[in-house]
């Protein structure tokens, strides 16, 4: 009982970004709802805990949305390191259970915000680092010699957006977009040997 006595929660907050790292006693959580609070006012994590479920909400510094979920309370209690992700953007946003675990973690949050955020903080692309992988994967494969088109061209131009990779067929001008903004799109990259542009007007994800 006295390791699962209390559990570290580190998160961004949502208004000001800063890194909170802070300990709650579940038998507080049991007793009342509790969560994360920041000094500029902002609350990032909101816990409910009972003796069978535990519900979390975590206002996501990434997105601007709520993310919520609900599991058994022995999950909350026993594991030693819980990861929270930002299903929209693909990155781990929360980090909850055993002290050292979770404060040796922590900075990862800060980290992937300043990666994702300009010297303004204005943002570079929809997902920084997704957009960073992606890029990577199809240089990978270009190296190998797998970009080509369905006109018999092998060489291309390629252009970086927002949220997306175009890749432009030399010869004929047909392309390809690449979607690079959540986990999804660089999990369907990272399976890809080639990459064929088809024709124009057409998308491939």
């Amino acid at each position: 009982m006295i390791q699962e006595a209390n559990r570290t929660i580190a998160c961004l907050c949502p208004k000001c970004k800063k890194l909170l790292t802070t300990e709650r006693s579940l038998f507080a959580l049991a007793a009342s709802p509790g969560g994360v609070e920041c000094s500029c006012g902002g609350e990032a994590v909101h816990i409910e805990l009972d003796s069978r479920r535990v519900t979390v909400g975590i206002d996501c510094a990434f997105c601007g949305k709520t993310h919520e979920g609900s599991f058994d309370a022995r999950i909350f209690r026993k594991e030693k390191f819980i990861v929270f992700s930002c299903g929209e953007r693909g990155l781990d946003c929360c980090y909850i259970g055993e002290d050292g675990p979770v404060r040796n973690a922590a900075h990862r949050l800060e980290e992937t915000m300043e990666r994702v955020s300009g010297a303004d903080g204005g943002e570079i692309f929809q997902n920084d680092i997704i957009m960073h992988e992606v890029l990577s994967e199809v240089r990978d494969i270009a190296k190998r010699g797998g970009v080509s088109c369905a006109c018999g061209g092998t060489q291309y131009k390629m252009k970086v957006g927002y949220n997306a990779v175009k890749l432009q067929c030399s010869s004929c001008g047909a392309s390809m977009r690449i979607p690079a903004a959540t986990a999804d799109d660089l999990d369907a990259v990272c399976c890809k040997t080639k990459l064929l542009i088809r024709g124009k007007g057409e998308e491939e994800r």
